[in-house]
Parts: C-alpha cells; structure tokens; sequence
C-alpha cells in the first residue's frame, strides 16, 4: 500500500542584511511564486550556470507509526536505475525554452543555495545543493544548465512538491518518517545534526540548561522546530525557554538573532557553520543533539525520477573530478572542517524493490 500522509501545518550577514522581512502567514503561499530573480513570468530565472517513498509493508498512513521507518528514515528510498519511466518522461517531453529541470532550492543559505553578490552581473546561484542540481539535469537533460530554479521557503518545500510547481526539492532538506508520508526522498547525500547558534559573548554553551530563558529562533515547518517543541512538551528542553515564533526562512532567525530579538538559533549544524562563516561574531555552541540526512525529495509517485536521482548520486559519489567530494571541498570544507559534519557522503540503503 502506498503510503498517504497529512501535511502538518504547523546581519550582519555575508554580504550585508538590512533588515528582516515581516511575512504574514495569509502570504506564505505567495511566497513560493516569487522567482529567484530576473523574472520571466513563471517563477523561473531561466538558466542557472514515488515513492519513499513506498513502504507496502505500513498498514498505516502514517510511516511513523512503523519503528523501523521512525528509527531509520534515510533508508527508505527505491534501488537506483537509470530507466526513464512517466515522471522523467515528462520533463523530456518539455519543448523549448521550458524543456528544463524544475528544481525547488534556496537561495539565501551561504555555500549551499545562494546568490553571490560579488558574482558579477548574472549573479548565478552558487553553492553544495546548486551543484547537485546541476549534475541532476546533465544527466537526466544531457545539459547541466537546463535548469529552472525557484526560490522556495522552508515552510513550502513540501506543498510545492505536492503541488505539482517544481519537480523536486534539493534545499538541506532533511529526510524525517513524517516527511516520509508526504513526499518521496533519495538516498541520503549529506549528514548533519542539529546544533545550537548563538553570539561568541552568550553564556549559551549549547542544548541545554543555559537555554533557560533565552528565547530561541527556528524557521518553520524546519526539523529544528519539531524537535523543540516535541522536547518542551517531553520536558527535555529547560521548561523557562522560550521557543519564538517561527519565521519562514532559515535566514531570518540570523537576522532576528542580530537585531536582538532572539538569543539562540537552532537549525543544521551544516546551515549553523555557514551562518556563522557570514557573521563572525556568531558562532555553533555546543555538539549536535541530533542526526540528520539531507536527501532530494520528490512526488510520493515518481518511482522512476527516485530511482535515476539515486543512480546519479551513485556516480556523483564516485565520481573523484567533479562529483560529491570536488563539491564539498570548493564549497563547505573551509566551513565545516572543524564541525561535526561528516567530509564524505553517508553510505546509501535502498528498499528491497524490484
């Protein structure tokens, strides 16, 4: 049985922040239809540079209620292939200028999905996740730069992929069972855990009880914001802090946490390690309290477009010119070698699918 799950719905920055955007909840969706910049009407900047998926063995429609799902979660994806099937099948079948990969990503997290702004005139997307998507659409496309991408916030990954506005999702998306009864996930490309950030001169020494009263900041819809309030109804966090409103970019909780509106942020030790390579006064306090795999997520129906996107991180990984290891040495090993994140991509599991 295929599993259905419910949407749950509920700087000094590098380069320079102004300010920090106000976003009413009425106008989150509107969100998802902004382009990442040089607008051509659709969403799109034009050229940049299922099933988890299925688990016949759940009863239930909801994969976390299954141990083994909840316990391991980025080893639910589908074997890998190199077969066209319906879901690639129609993105070939795309004629034109849109006969182009539609890829959901950020554009705001340094070093994994953002816009340099000392890129010259183009300003072309940058970063770990952008260039997956690229070795994405080379392969499936045959041209790396058929790409069309779209901004997305955190909160809308997931309705954006249900919705049927981009054709997958490569944003540090983290693969969770919750998540699992919504949209198909890849093999896991990246490892990471939460972590706490938070300024040099706080007496914050990470998760834990010099959390007392501070008020923390997450984006919503994110990991970070689940786990905070499941602990402080479990009565794992310091009951006396103060779980902020959460904001719909990762970003805004490194612009809330510089005017002073926040103490702390919780988010991805791998996200917290660039936000802290953007602002030097801030820093990751404390070891990661969870793990975490980053995976490309797509329709729960496109078996097929799994199964190639896993195939192709097979050979990214191999890959020892121009695939995972060349990729995160350019763009987060200055970041992340004295963090907990792992320099080599975590070992995939597969469903035994046929």
């Amino acid at each position: 049985m295929r599993m259905r799950g419910r949407v749950r719905t509920g700087l000094r920055g590098w380069g320079g922040v102004g300010a920090m955007a106000v976003v009413c909840g009425l106008v989150l969706a509107f969100a998802l239809l902004l382009p990442v910049a040089r607008s051509h009407g659709d969403g799109s900047t034009g050229t940049g540079g299922p099933g988890v998926t299925r688990a016949d063995q759940v009863a239930d429609d909801d994969p976390c209620t299954n141990p083994a799902i909840k316990a391991h979660p980025e080893e639910q994806t589908l074997s890998p292939s190199s077969a066209d099937g319906p879901a690639i099948d129609k993105i070939k079948a795309r004629q034109g200028e849109k006969r182009k990969l539609i890829v959901g990503v950020d554009q705001n997290s340094y070093r994994w999905g953002y816009r340099n702004p000392n890129g010259g005139p183009t300003a072309d997307l940058e970063g770990f996740d952008i260039d997956l998507v690229h070795r994405i659409a080379k392969d499936i496309l045959g041209d790396a730069n058929a790409v069309q991408f779209k901004a997305i916030p955190t909160n809308q990954r997931i309705p954006a992929i249900q919705g049927g506005r981009v054709d997958m999702v490569v944003r540090t998306m983290t693969i969770n069972c919750t998540r699992l009864g919504q949209v198909a996930f890849s093999a896991p490309y990246f490892k990471t855990g939460q972590q706490v950030l938070a300024p040099k001169s706080s007496g914050i020494t990470g998760y834990n009880g010099t959390l007392a009263k501070q008020r923390i900041c997450t984006a919503e819809g994110s990991t970070a914001n689940t786990k905070l309030v499941d602990a402080k109804k479990a009565k794992e966090l310091v009951s006396s802090a103060v779980i902020s409103p959460p904001v719909p970019n990762q970003l805004d909780c490194l612009v809330r946490l510089q005017l002073g509106e926040v103490d702390a942020v919780v988010t991805d030790g791998a996200l917290a390690a660039s936000q802290a390579a953007q602002d030097p006064t801030v820093e990751l306090k404390g070891s990661p309290f969870t793990t975490e795999y980053y995976g490309v997520a797509m329709r729960s129906d496109a078996d097929d477009l799994v199964r190639r996107v896993n195939q192709i991180l097979v050979d990214y990984r191999k890959d020892t010119t121009d695939g995972w290891q060349a990729s995160y040495d350019r763009w987060l090993s200055a970041t992340l070698n004295e963090s907990s994140a792992k320099s080599e991509p975590p070992p995939p599991k597969y469903l035994r699918k046929n």
